[in-house]
């Protein structure tokens, strides 16, 4: 088979990249290595086309066009093209995007075309309380109208989609996303640092840090070593240009500036040895489609504390396999995160219970398994 990824954010060197682009660089990996062929198609973060080819593998990265109002035109155009082109020359059984990466894609005979929900426009304006944007609305609604099949990454965004899209009776099927676990290794418990707790995530609001950071003032009287390492590129409030982390950092009192350590923007590769030297890895996002971070940590044999919200209990057994809490809520964080210090002994065995969790049902040889079913069957059934 042949599978098309249509993304701007295959990762790239030297470029942040999202969850999604660390999604399709993952199962393609292992779609590879089962013996399919791929390619992914999307704008380049320049002006220039270029190709990577290895093997049965190829990124096509179009040139970024800056033509104000018309820019979604031409890259459209662009995206289409060289659809156009790759199956010419090696036909394409299947083209997936996430939820808007269909609305102007001009459909070829024999192709099958999936969105998988990674979480879309109208899935995160509600979980985020904002309104929507007509623009996205009418796009994802033509999106969606133009997909053949659907897939999700969870039930939770499968279900709240279904109702917002008022997608019916459409079939959705639910496939999660995948973990290396060679990368996401079972970690060394010599290498962790007391009273560390680690979060990795964009800096912005929806990610619960500035309730993370706050719950530290809860705690730090008890646990006067207590650090927390933030690892993450800095983003700008919605709808501003106004940069999220100093407004971050001028809310920290001077109780807990010292406890708190800002690392910015590190590569990927770097993070299995930060998740490896905390004692807590804590995520209290707001709301998540599918977090391929939250995964990351369990594959390693970590404790993590998540949120109760959306996906949560999807991914998180409570008292099983990891922690939930109340992300909207400092003190509830800080509650959690002290009952886990305080029964640590047992908090290792829900990590370990984690770790076997993912290896049955999230490691990516299996879930690439899973997908390659899927599409085989959509295509037999053409």
């Amino acid at each position: 088979m042949h599978i098309c990824f249509i993304t701007n954010e295959y990762p790239k060197p030297g470029y942040p990249h999202g969850g999604i682009g660390s999604f399709v660089a993952s199962l393609s990996k292992s779609l590879i290595a089962a013996g399919q062929q791929v390619s992914v198609v999307g704008i380049n973060y320049t002006n220039s086309y270029e190709v990577e080819r290895d093997g049965n593998f190829a990124v096509h990265r179009l040139p970024k066009h800056k033509m104000k109002g018309l820019s979604w035109l031409l890259h459209s155009r662009s995206v289409n093209a060289e659809i156009a082109k790759i199956h010419r020359q090696t036909p394409i059984d299947v083209v997936e995007a996430s939820e808007l990466g269909l609305a102007f894609i001009r459909k070829i005979p024999k192709i099958r075309y999936v969105i998988r929900m990674h979480g879309g426009h109208h899935f995160f304006s509600k979980s985020e309380n904002r309104n929507t944007e007509w623009r996205k609305v009418w796009q994802e609604r033509k999106s969606f109208a133009n997909a053949d099949h659907i897939i999700a990454v969870s039930k939770y965004v499968a279900d709240t989609t279904r109702d917002l899209l008022k997608l019916g009776d459409r079939e959705i099927t639910i496939i999660y996303n995948p973990i290396d676990t060679d990368k996401f290794y079972l970690s060394d418990p010599e290498k962790l640092v007391p009273n560390r707790i680690f979060f990795a995530g964009t800096l912005i609001e929806k990610k619960g840090i500035r309730q993370l950071v706050q719950s530290l003032e809860y705690l730090v009287d008890e646990f006067p070593d207590l650090q927390l390492i933030i690892a993450g590129k800095d983003a700008n409030v919605p709808g501003t240009r106004q940069a999220y982390r100093p407004i971050l950092e001028s809310a920290i009192r001077d109780k807990i500036r010292n406890h708190v350590v800002f690392l910015g923007r590190i590569p990927n590769s770097e993070i299995p040895h930060e998740i490896e030297k905390a004692q807590i890895c804590c995520f209290p996002s707001h709301m998540e489609a599918m977090p391929i971070a939250w995964l990351e940590v369990l594959a390693m044999g970590k404790v993590l504390l998540g949120s109760m919200t959306g996906p949560g209990p999807e991914v998180i057994r409570e008292h099983q396999t990891g922690f939930l809490t109340d992300p909207h809520n400092p003190k509830a964080i800080a509650d959690k995160i002290r009952e886990i210090f305080n029964n640590y002994d047992l908090a290792l065995q829900y990590a370990a219970n984690a770790r076997e969790r993912i290896l049955a049902e999230f490691d990516v040889r299996h879930l690439a398994q899973q997908n390659i079913q899927f599409y085989s069957s959509i295509i037999a059934n053409n």
